[in-house]
């Protein structure tokens, strides 16, 4: 009864074992985050270990992996527009030690594994401040230093020039258009995070580019225009790809009543997620809900019921979840998780989730890979239907 009345017009009869859920994780490429576990390894030992990753997310029964081939205008594939990333070979631009595609090979073993992966993109972070060597010849700091803007220790292109938007979507198209890929993902960084104090660099863009609109209202036309473009062009080139978004999990504050944050990111970071589920310019959303079900102030349950009520055109939720918690937070264990696949699993419209990150499942974090294998994930599911898109030929 009091589920009942916590969550109106989302409950579902739960599904023990779904026959059909996305189940996935993200790989970090990032600051090392999940692969390679740390710069300059030699291709033997990062190819052994990104197939470790892979093949343990296929014996816990996930069925798609989201990896991130661009986290800072570099590449972790062979491309003629961007550097190679310092995070694989300890040195921007630097080639791997053997002639191999990191890309290319984790599809072939994502497929191998009867698994869909992903390509995940930062279209506007250019500079991340984990960073240690120089820029290479062929990054757009060098290149286009004209679109760049240092803010704090990182830097971006300004998503406010119309050639920011252009170069970021002719590098995604690339891999779109050679890779046999599933999936094109994007996140939540779209203008920076704020810094206390510090404006975003883009005053001689805006008064460029304005052309009469406040400026909240310019910078929210050029992310919407960026995301509608993206589903746009991806689907011209290949329209049985889906595409992606995991926005940060908290629209605004106070949405729903009583759910509290530091962070709006419709004001803060030009981010309109409800909106472009709406509009249907994402294939799946993922709001990266990472607090638990017992949270009174930020509670997985009422964020996630918000957001499958906004769910107008029936775009699936697959909400992230927060496996990185189980080192951050002593307290996180397994069934926490367990429980929000649970809460997955119970509302109308959520047909799946995703892990951040990789890494607790491959080294069976807490036994967290044991824990889904045995219980929630005792079964392997199939990936969801997407009627609204064109077969793959």
């Amino acid at each position: 009864m009091l589920l009942a009345l916590l969550f109106p017009l989302v409950a579902k009869t739960s599904q023990i074992h779904p026959v059909k859920e996305f189940r996935g994780a993200w790989i970090a490429t990032v600051d090392n985050i999940d692969w390679p576990s740390r710069k300059g390894m030699r291709t033997e030992e990062a190819r052994a270990e990104l197939k470790n990753i892979i093949d343990k997310a296929a014996a816990a029964h996930l069925n798609a992996l989201l990896f991130q081939v661009r986290p800072m205008g570099d590449a972790f594939y062979k491309s003629p527009y961007e550097p190679w990333s310092e995070f694989l070979t300890g040195t921007q631009g630097q080639a791997p030690d053997e002639d191999w595609d990191p890309l290319s090979f984790a599809i072939q073993e994502a497929h191998r594994n009867g698994m869909q992966l992903h390509a995940w993109f930062n279209p506007f972070r250019a500079w991340h401040s984990a960073a240690k060597s120089a820029a290479a010849y062929n990054h757009v700091s060098v290149r286009h230093p004209e679109l760049v803007r240092q803010y704090g220790k990182q830097k971006w292109l300004d998503p406010g020039d119309p050639r920011s938007r252009d170069y970021a979507m002719r590098v995604i198209l690339d891999v779109v258009k050679r890779y046999d890929i599933d999936g094109v993902h994007i996140d939540d960084y779209f203008y920076p995070y704020p810094l206390r104090g510090q404006a975003f660099p883009d005053t001689s863009t805006y008064r460029k580019f304005g052309h009469g609109l406040g400026l909240d209202s310019w910078r929210h036309k050029n992310v919407d225009t960026f995301v509608h473009r993206l589903y746009v062009d991806v689907h011209r080139a290949k329209p049985w790809l889906m595409v992606g978004i995991s926005p940060f999990g908290i629209y605004r504050p106070g949405v729903p009543d009583g759910i509290k944050s530091s962070i709006d990111q419709y004001a803060d970071l030009y981010s309109d997620p409800k909106k472009w589920l709406q509009e249907g310019w994402c294939d799946y959303m993922t709001p990266q809900i990472y607090w638990g079900t017992e949270s009174t102030a930020q509670n997985f349950n009422r964020i996630l019921a918000w957001w499958a009520q906004q769910d107008v055109l029936n775009r699936p939720i697959w909400p992230g979840i927060a496996a990185y918690k189980m080192v951050e937070a002593p307290h996180w264990e397994p069934s926490e998780i367990t429980a929000e696949i649970n809460a997955c699993r119970q509302t109308e419209g959520v047909t799946g989730e995703i892990f951040f990150s990789a890494k607790y499942i491959s080294k069976d974090t807490k036994g967290f890979a044991e824990s889904l294998t045995e219980a929630a994930y005792a079964d392997r599911a199939l990936i969801p239907d997407m009627p609204w898109l064109k077969p793959h030929p």
